[in-house]
This record gives C-alpha cells, structure tokens and sequence, in this order.
C-alpha cells in the first residue's frame, strides 16, 4: 500500500460528516451547541472530531473549561472544509437537476429595506414549486452580501447602493430605483412640511447606519456634494432602529421611499434634492446552482405577476 508519512491514503480519507461536525462546532464556539445542532450525541461528535484530528496529524480546536476556538491550522482547514461541503451539496443538486429535480439549500442574503421585491411572496412561489429545497435568509449590510456571493456561502442577494457604484465581482440585475425621504418624529416642527431640502435638514441632529456602508455613503454623498455637513449622533444598523430613535426624538433620519410605508410613529417627508438608491439582485458570476437558478426564475414571474394590472 501507497504510504506517504506514515499514514495509508486509505486512512486519510475524511467524511462529509466530520466536516459538518467541524463546521458546527466553529459556528458555534461550543461541543454542546454543535452536538444539539448535528442532533447527535456529544461524545460522538467529539469522537469524530479527535479521529479527524489525528488523520490531519493537528488539532484543529483549543478547548478549555470556558471555550472553544479555532488553532492556527483549524482556521485554515475551516475554508476547504466548507468547500468541500458545498462542492458535494452541488454535486447532489446537479444529479437531482440532470433528472428534473431541484433539491439541496438555497441561502438568500438581503438587506432590511428591500423594497422592489416581495421576498415572502417570491419564497412562497418557489417553496410551493421546489419543496425539497431547504431555505435560510441571512440579514446583512450591501457590501457584506457582496462579499458573501462572492465567496459562495449565499446563493442569491437584495440589496441596494447609491447611483454611482454597482454590484462588483458579481452578476446583478437592476430591479428599481428608489429616493430617500425624510423621517422626522411627529412633533418635529419640520412634520408638517410637503417637503423639504437637503440644506434645511443639515442643520439637524441625525440618526443614520454605520460610516462606510452602503446605505450611510448615499446620503454622505448628497450631503456632501452639495457643500454641506451634518452631525450623525448615532449610528445603528438597521432602518427600522432608525426609525424608533427617530420616534422617540433623538434625531432625523433619511429612509427608502418605497419603505416608508412600513414605518409607524414617525412622519416622512420628501425631499427636494433627495439621493437615490439602486435596487440589485446579485448571484455569482461562475457557479450557479440549480435551485439558484430556479429561485431567479420564480422572482421573473413573481416580479411579472406584481406588476399586470
């Protein structure tokens, strides 16, 4: 038998299982959690872990009394372990396509002000079409969803940018374009204008998302462009947080118009010079999976269907 450092290519051969079982206990920094995920007992997935361990001939966690974390080597076996998992994911949905059937997971990424698509009604479509398919959404900012088609791990974006940039690094398709309006609390003195101007808000105390993300830079961009500055007193991650402080008078706030109608206790205003924001589907621009491929079809006639009288 072919020996290479002492150990058999026959023994070096890993399972998806222990892969899984790894995967797990990195995303949860814990045995019992990852156990409790796997449905397996803990001694068998520890036992597995140790076994996988030895044919890699290194520890792959540091485990003390109050927690687990990837080694050195654990951080970079992680990324190919995950490969491997997807690869033979693809490879189960790809024979289930070649004999008319869409099975495997479909992981869907978006950000919370998505507006030109009905994401529960196109899930429903699809999931009625495509039962065998297992769906999870992963919530994030644009550029994080960017980032994650184009690593693999999400199958399929919405998200929005401002006018000036676009999706790179991916495939995407423009679904609409929306402007930002204003959100004052209901007894802000600005509640019962029609509208109003970028220079009339920029001397208001604003409540906006993190610097540097997506949303944050097309409202920094009209503010900026127009020679004016503004004071953000804090920073939250998502709009409907917005909106709440906004509703408690801690600020002003600019929000898609197409998702104002989702807020409550608070006024929204147009704004003259308001900026803009494009809407984006994305998936990646070399592998595409079947039940991908089905989900973008479902939106086309989903997105269809929304908008015949």
């Amino acid at each position: 038998m072919f020996v290479i450092s002492s150990i058999s290519i026959q023994d070096e051969l890993m399972e998806l299982q222990q892969l899984r079982y790894v995967l797990a206990v990195a995303e949860t920094n814990s045995f019992t959690r990852a156990a409790e995920r796997c449905l397996v007992v803990q001694s068998a997935l520890s036992h597995q872990i140790a076994r996988l361990e030895r044919e890699l001939g290194a520890r792959l966690f540091e485990r003390t009394s109050r927690r687990v974390r990837l080694t050195p080597a654990g951080e970079v076996f992680l990324p190919a372990a995950r490969q491997c998992l997807d690869a033979a994911e693809r490879a189960v949905a790809e024979v289930a396509a070649a004999v008319g059937e869409v099975r495997g997971r479909l992981a869907v990424g978006l950000i919370p002000t998505v507006a030109a698509v009905d994401i529960p009604g196109a899930l429903r479509d699809f999931r009625r079409q495509y039962p065998d398919v297992r769906i999870s959404l992963r919530v994030g900012a644009s550029e994080d969803l960017v980032e994650r088609v184009e690593q693999g791990t999400i199958d399929v974006a919405f998200l929005g940018l401002p006018t000036t940039a676009r999706p790179r690094g991916v495939a995407a398709r423009e679904l609409a374009r929306d402007r930002l309006v204003a959100v004052v609390p209901p007894d802000h003195p600005l509640a019962g204008e029609a509208a109003v101007t970028l220079e009339r808000l920029s001397s208001e105390v604003f409540v906006d998302l993190p610097a540097g993300t997506a949303g944050r830079e097309q409202s920094d961009q009209a503010f900026s462009a127009a020679g004016l500055g503004r004071d953000v007193a804090f920073e939250v991650t998502t709009a409907d947080f917005i909106a709440r402080l906004v509703g408690q008078g801690l600020g002003v706030g600019m929000l898609p118009s197409a998702y104002a109608p989702q807020l409550t206790g608070v006024i929204t205003i147009e704004v003259a010079d308001a900026p803009a924001r494009v809407e984006y589907v994305i998936w990646s621009r070399f592998t595409r999976t079947p039940a991908a491929t089905a989900f973008l079809d479902v939106l086309d006639i989903t997105a269809q269907n929304r908008h015949d009288p």
